[in-house]
């Protein structure tokens, strides 16, 4: 299996399933482990734990009537990396052993491992991998997939920090139920960060919060699932930052956030809105402040020419519903190619929606501390070539993002 890892400077390897396979010389069986390899963490940082086991506890299972009732502990160590709490340099390792490996659930998923879920990632796994792909809990096409990359982003998160960036993302819409969103001007990111995870959908909306609840248990009630929308905000990233061309870092926050499953459209700024405006309505107009440019408002969501403008990144994230429902559906025995029905009593999440924004923050996250590395190493290198260099840009940007 290839392309398990992501980023250039700052690089993120993953690897595990869902439950999983462990060994030893004396023993084996269900219930392996995540792993997370952060390769190009500075020296000298004191890497916060506790804090990381907090993103973890995000997208952790079991917590509320929306999630999976899967008790997993996502418990992370780390092991190796750092030493006496300081980073040193050499690749930090995160590790998160499955503990919730019953033998119940397994025997669930092996009398349907031949049967194709509807809308579910798994069967391309089997097309690629044939019989010998990991069937239990949908191996490595499971969500929980996505424990490695939220450990990844806690560090991305804690070096964002040292420079006043923040990510956050919050639940704009459930089945329909609209809340307000820092993208359309209904919400300031104050009032987002002040509601932020007040409730277990995180819809910083607390009114429209009530209604998507409430209706996502009617939903759980009737054996479906429920898709929506995410919104993703980061503030205090600093103009300049991504590529001109291939490498826009648009283009790599959408690779990353469409590398996790379940996404179906992205938006940046007015998103497909702009198809509708002129260039009069749409334009964000300079002006300075402080000594910056600003813009008046924000409809290109931060990036012009693919690259930031100083302003808050805003992105919008639309998310299926759970494939697995409890409903008969029409599908294929894969071996057999015979018709079947399914009606699934595995475990599974009513919506996806409280569990898969820590998951777009961590990817957020990991995408600007990468183009910062790349920015700060570029600059280095042109202005030990040619003095004039920095003397050419401060009157622009002032060097700000070479603090």
């Amino acid at each position: 299996m290839l392309g398990n890892t992501f980023g250039r400077v700052f690089q993120v390897t993953t690897c595990g399933e869902s439950y999983g396979w462990h060994a030893t010389a004396e023993k084996s069986g269900y219930g392996g482990a995540l792993f997370t390899i952060v390769n190009g963490v500075p020296p000298g940082i004191k890497l916060d734990v506790a804090e990381i086991q907090r993103e973890l506890d995000k997208r952790r299972p079991g917590q509320s009537k929306l999630d999976s009732p899967r008790l997993e502990t996502d418990r992370v160590e780390v092991v190796s990396g750092w030493f006496e709490g300081v980073t040193t340099g050499a690749p930090v390792g995160l590790l998160i052993r499955n503990v919730d490996t019953q033998d119940i659930h397994i025997q669930q998923y092996r009398e349907v491992k031949d049967v194709i879920r509807p809308a579910h990632a798994e069967v391309n796994f089997f097309y690629r991998y044939g019989e010998y792909g990991d069937w239990c809990g949908a191996g490595r096409a499971s969500g929980r997939e996505t424990v490695g990359r939220v450990a990844a982003g806690a560090i991305a998160k804690q070096i964002l920090a040292r420079e006043g960036i923040e990510v956050l993302a919050h639940v704009i819409e459930s089945h329909g139920i609209k809340g307000r969103s820092v993208s359309e001007g209904t919400m300031t990111f104050e009032e987002m960060k002040t509601n932020y995870r007040k409730n277990d959908l995180n819809c910083c909306d607390l009114e429209a919060a009530r209604k998507m609840i409430a209706d996502l248990l009617e939903v759980r009630e009737a054996g479906d699932t429920a898709g929506g929308e995410v919104e993703i905000v980061a503030r205090g990233v600093p103009a300049g930052l991504g590529e001109p061309v291939f490498d826009k870092l648009k283009a790599t926050i959408a690779h990353a956030l469409f590398s996790v499953g379940a996404i179906m459209s992205l938006e940046f700024g007015a998103g497909r809105k702009t198809a509708e405006a002129l260039g009069s309505e749409w334009n964000d107009q300079p002006f300075v402040q402080g000594g910056k440019v600003r813009w008046r408002t924000n409809h290109a969501g931060g990036f012009l020419g693919g690259m930031t403008t100083g302003e808050d990144l805003l992105m919008r994230a639309a998310i299926k519903p759970t494939p697995t429902i409890s409903k008969d559906q029409d599908t294929v025995d894969m071996m057999t190619l015979e018709a079947k029905k399914l009606a699934a009593i595995t475990r599974r999440d009513i919506s996806l929606l409280p569990r898969w924004y820590p998951v777009a923050e961590a990817m957020v996250a990991i995408c600007i501390v990468d183009a910062l590395f790349m920015a700060r190493g570029w600059y280095g290198m042109c202005k030990e070539l040619d003095p004039k260099w920095q003397k050419l840009t401060e009157p622009r940007h002032k060097g700000e993002y070479t603090k």
